[in-house]
């Protein structure tokens, strides 16, 4: 991952809807869960919805796909994977000293 698609994508996740979304769609799985379920979940008008669904789009973090009239949005675990390989790249000068990313321990 090159330094600017990784700014920008934490940029994206630096606005605290965006990453409410990005949250619920990780937890959601890879089926994703429907627009109008996402914006019910967090209170989100569909104007505001839509505008940050389509940030996280932009960005490549989250994918959306249409069955029938609704669509689906699911997140792209290989995008996360790349963004925090990027941020742990080369972590304690190649020592091993970190675990490797897991569950939180809210989802055990």
């Amino acid at each position: 991952m090159e330094t600017l698609a990784a700014s920008e994508s934490l940029a994206a996740l630096g606005h605290e809807t965006r990453l409410a979304i990005f949250r619920a769609l990780v937890q959601a799985g890879p089926e994703g869960l429907k627009a109008g379920a996402i914006g019910e979940m967090l209170g989100l008008a569909p104007a505001t919805l839509s505008f940050h669904l389509a940030q996280l789009s932009r960005v490549g973090l989250i994918r959306g796909r249409q069955e029938s009239r609704f669509i689906f949005y699911s997140a792209d675990y290989p995008a996360m994977g790349e963004l925090i390989a990027f941020l742990t790249d080369n972590c304690c000068q190649g020592q091993a000293c970190l675990p490797a990313a897991g569950c939180a321990p809210s989802c055990a």
